[in-house]
């Protein structure tokens, strides 16, 4: 076992609180100000270089960590559309202010939700410290650190701001250094978003082994968004619930198949593929500063032999598995109970389902993602244009070549 061998520096962090509504119109009057001026700023330190600033979005609700949210396949559907919403927001901020995202003097943002009511003082009745959902603390007390943290101008705001700042004092740890900017608060909510269960899963089984398959070439906000509910539908532990070990396999297609892509010639290779997924992954997921990890390269003969296994204490194992077929791991590993799909795939859920009964396994729960699109009537076509540009391996790879070359 090793412990992780740096601290994570971002260039910024975004709290965003008093969240109206998970509706998108309603997220993007509250925030679409926030995310412009964020990019716009953060895009100004990097544009024309190589590097990439990674954002941070936190956003704050209260309630999600305690027992009345679980298992999380009670609350999925609202808490993914939520993150849909907040991705679709930044995906057409970017537009508007033509910001890159995820490419070299671009923007790399990420999400995850913080229960700020998920007291130190009362932690033996909350989930242990696991993204995307942690509490206010364990932001506080991972080894994360940002240059530059934005908050709204808001009693809300200021309150999560000042614990924050507080903590970190306290600490004397590298997010002492941080610069603080304070941004309107455009919210006209008069309440908060309540998230309550849906009642048609009340008899969800919890889910300790969830798997995702695609592509992920040139990771961006629609993968994030499939890899942040994958990791979403996995139900963490309570501390008088420890000792279930947890699996989360990731299938990622092989170089052999994709070499009648377009653009194939800047696709990424298996390997950068998977440290992408991890890496991003390690960001939503990692806050606890004492983990320690464990990398084993695995290359068995079969289908679905070969993968990469990240242990990480206590009990998670995050796999990166090598697929050949639509059902990869699926259908070859009977522990695996939940499955996430988009809405464009969800089809091949019960395609997975079926090939299960042919071997007398149990059905796994299917978990749908929404797909990231403007909507109707939210912009004009050249801005829809612009949107669908910014999750699209295709466009990214097609990108990436052309500056290769010199030209657009």
């Amino acid at each position: 076992m090793a412990t992780r061998d740096h601290a994570p520096h971002h260039e910024a962090l975004l709290l965003l609180t008093r969240v109206p509504s998970i509706e998108f119109s309603s997220l993007k009057a509250a925030y679409a100000p926030a995310f412009r001026k964020v990019l716009g700023d953060l895009s100004a330190s990097v544009e024309g270089t190589n590097k990439i600033a990674i954002l941070d979005v936190a956003v704050v609700i209260d309630g999600l960590l305690t027992p009345e949210s679980q298992p999380r396949a009670r609350v999925f559907n609202q808490l993914q559309r939520l993150f849909a919403g907040i991705y679709r927001l930044l995906s057409a901020a970017s537009v508007a202010e033509d910001v890159e995202l995820d490419g070299p003097g671009g923007i790399d943002a990420r999400v995850v939700f913080v229960d700020p009511a998920a007291r130190e003082t009362a932690r033996r009745d909350h989930a242990l410290a696991q993204g995307p959902i942690i509490a206010l603390e364990d932001l506080l007390t991972s080894n994360h650190s940002w240059g530059l943290i934005y908050s709204l101008e808001s009693p809300g705001g200021n309150a999560v701001l000042d614990a924050f700042s507080l903590a970190s004092k306290e600490r004397g740890g590298s997010n002492q250094s941080f610069a603080i900017r304070k941004l309107p608060d455009t919210t006209a909510a008069r309440s908060e978003l309540t998230i309550s269960g849906d009642p048609g899963a009340l008899a969800a089984r919890k889910n300790h082994s969830v798997a995702v398959g695609g592509t992920f070439d040139h990771l961006h906000a629609g993968h994030k968004l499939l890899l942040t509910a994958t990791a979403l539908a996995i139900d963490p532990d309570y501390p008088q619930q420890q000792g279930k070990h947890k699996t989360l396999t990731i299938g990622i297609t092989g170089d052999e198949l994709l070499v009648n892509k377009k653009y194939a010639e800047a696709l990424e290779s298996w390997d950068d593929r998977w440290k992408g997924v991890w890496r991003f992954l390690e960001s939503i997921m990692m806050f606890d500063p004492s983990a320690t990890i464990r990398t084993e390269h695995v290359s068995n003969p079969g289908p679905n032999g070969k993968y990469v296994q990240i242990t990480v204490s206590p009990g998670m194992d995050i796999r990166f598995v090598q697929i050949s077929d639509p059902f990869g791991p699926t259908i070859t590993d009977e522990d695996i109970t939940g499955l996430v799909v988009s809405r464009e795939t969800r089809s091949g859920g019960q395609a997975v389902n079926d090939e299960r009964a042919k071997k007398g396994w149990a059905n796994l729960d299917i978990f749908e993602v929404d797909v990231l699109d403007l909507g109707d009537n939210e912009q004009p076509d050249a801005a829809t244009e612009g949107f669908d540009s910014k999750i699209s391996s295709t466009e990214i790879r097609r990108r990436r070549m052309n500056l290769a070359k010199g030209s657009l």
